[in-house]
């Protein structure tokens, strides 16, 4: 697997992230074919990394079940 810096990433935070520090889940869109994910109270804790066709699909499966 590939090294990917991610120092230079914008993160933004999930609209469906509550306001009271819980369930927070930052994501950035600075790389082309890849959605790095994370836990944003821990920023420089472990980021997964998924296709966007993955993300999307998921995304997608998010919405569909509200």
């Amino acid at each position: 697997m590939r090294s990917v810096n991610l120092s230079a990433a914008t993160w933004r935070k999930s609209s469906y992230s509550n306001q009271d520090g819980g369930a927070c889940v930052e994501v950035s869109d600075d790389f082309p074919g890849a959605v790095p994910v994370r836990d944003s109270k821990k920023p420089h804790g472990p980021v997964l990394m998924f296709p966007v066709e993955n993300w999307t699909a998921f995304v997608s499966g998010i919405k569909g079940s509200n």
